[in-house]
């Protein structure tokens, strides 16, 4: 997480460098999943710098993460109001929105995020993906196929996005190019249980009996107690 530019004094550049640093220590502390201690921290950041728009975008992920939707959506109110028309804000902010099933706003501040200035190709596809999940969840998997084309065009490298457009793909009954991308996934290191469990479903619609229980071996092998090889042994292909 780079410090964001501050023009001023010596003295206010040195407390925006505290207050990263207590930034910093927030966001390691939430990807070792100690989400009431990263709190703590942002705190202390925003006491040193109230004004800081990474760390209430960060509060809002870590709010996010505790399913407390609420305090969520004011940080990343909090922050768009700092810094208006910002992409990155405007993405954590439509993201939520899917998470609370709120579609129509969601795809209202992902196209939004999409339409500011300041992204990188990454973070476009990041926006993408989102969107075309979201649809996904809206019933709307045309236009979902369609976001979710667009991210890996970007990004082609991406298995979160090679994923999620192979799942929309065999949603469609596209199955033949569902097969191309999902087994580019299971035959590389990023296979998963659900990549594998899609893959499975994939080949049953294709009608290959080998490639399935090949599948089936892997995710037995690799994940014997996920949720997947308890919908495998019990036949619910249609979950």
């Amino acid at each position: 997480m780079a410090p964001e530019a501050i023009p001023g004094s010596a003295a206010e550049v040195e407390v925006h460098r505290l207050a990263n640093t207590r930034l910093q220590l927030a966001a390691l502390h939430f990807e070792e999943g100690r989400a009431e201690v990263a709190l703590g921290e942002v705190a202390q950041a925003l006491q040193a710098y109230p004004r800081y728009v990474d760390a209430y975008n960060l509060k809002g992920w870590i709010h996010m993460s505790l399913q407390d939707y609420k305090a969520a959506n004011e940080s990343f109110v909090q922050a768009l109001a700092l810094r208006p028309g910002d992409a990155d804000t405007l993405y954590n902010l439509g993201w939520l929105q899917c998470q609370q099933k709120q579609f129509t706003l969601a795809d209202r501040n992902l196209d939004a995020a999409l339409a500011a200035p300041r992204t990188s190709g990454q973070s476009v596809a990041r926006i993408w993906l989102a969107k075309g999940v979201c649809l996904q969840q809206a019933g709307k998997s045309g236009d979902a196929l369609q976001a979710l084309e667009k991210a890996h065009e970007i990004e082609p490298g991406s298995p979160a996005v090679a994923y999620n457009f192979a799942n929309a793909l065999h949603a469609r009954g596209d199955n033949e190019r569902a097969r191309f991308y999902v087994r580019r996934i299971n035959n590389g290191q990023w296979a998963s249980a659900p990549s594998l469990w899609l893959g499975i479903k994939v080949e049953r619609s294709l009608g290959d009996r080998v490639a399935m229980r090949q599948l089936a071996d892997q995710l037995h092998k690799r994940f014997p107690d996920s949720k997947e090889w308890q919908r495998f042994e019990q036949g619910a292909f249609d979950d």
